[in-house]
């Protein structure tokens, strides 16, 4: 079953679940928030990479932080379900923003414990290398919960949000945390040698 959404296109991708803070600027997109806010509606974050991917995900209004004289906003969204568009049109008829039909890609939850166990085991690893200052509460993190901070390109972030199953996802992002790790801790290896350079050194006596 197709839905029709308002379209805010954006070098970006939104997942399921996120908070994502916007501001507002442009007048097709103060309108378009104008009517969502009046509806009580929802709109698509479409991803854009060197065009419109012709996929996004359906976001709602959460809350408006604050509105400014000229008519700019800064708003806050969540997103709910990732999207295909099946058509574009640009502007909708009688306003100045987009839109278009789109189908809800499905969300299967289908997880098991090793998937689950080695999936955080791994995330908490890199966000460690990473200094990210977060517990991680496994109970309430998902694929996406942390998607845009374990170093994805824009196009692998991508390619996760149309993976269905919950299950998929976590394999997607093992493997990437299996080929990125090693990475970043060759990095701070690289990182402890520069800053070990110039200092004196207490060397253990080497027996030869």
């Amino acid at each position: 079953m197709s839905t029709y959404l308002p379209f805010f296109p954006l070098k970006l991708i939104a997942f399921p679940g996120e908070e994502l803070n916007l501001h507002i600027f442009e007048p097709r997109y103060r309108e378009l928030l104008a009517d969502v806010e009046a509806s009580g509606g929802s709109f698509g974050v479409c991803a854009y990479l060197d065009k419109l991917s012709g996929f996004g995900t359906e976001v709602t209004l959460e809350k408006v932080y604050k509105r400014y004289e000229d008519g700019r906003l800064d708003v806050q969204t969540k997103g709910k379900r990732a999207f295909k568009i099946l058509s574009f049109h640009n502007p909708m008829e009688g306003k100045l923003y987009a839109g278009g039909e789109v189908e809800f890609i499905e969300n299967i939850p289908v997880t098991n414990a090793v998937q689950n166990h080695e999936f955080i085991f791994y995330l908490k690893e890199l966000l460690y290398l990473l200094h990210y200052p977060n517990e991680i509460d496994p109970s309430t993190t998902t694929s996406f919960t942390y998607a845009h901070k374990v170093g994805l390109k824009l196009e692998e972030e991508l390619e996760l949000l149309q993976i269905e199953e919950e299950g998929k996802r976590m394999e997607y992002l093992i493997r990437h945390f299996k080929r990125i790790i090693p990475v970043v801790k060759s990095i701070e290896r690289a990182k402890e040698i520069i800053r070990q350079n110039g200092h004196f050194k207490n060397l253990d006596p080497l027996n030869f």
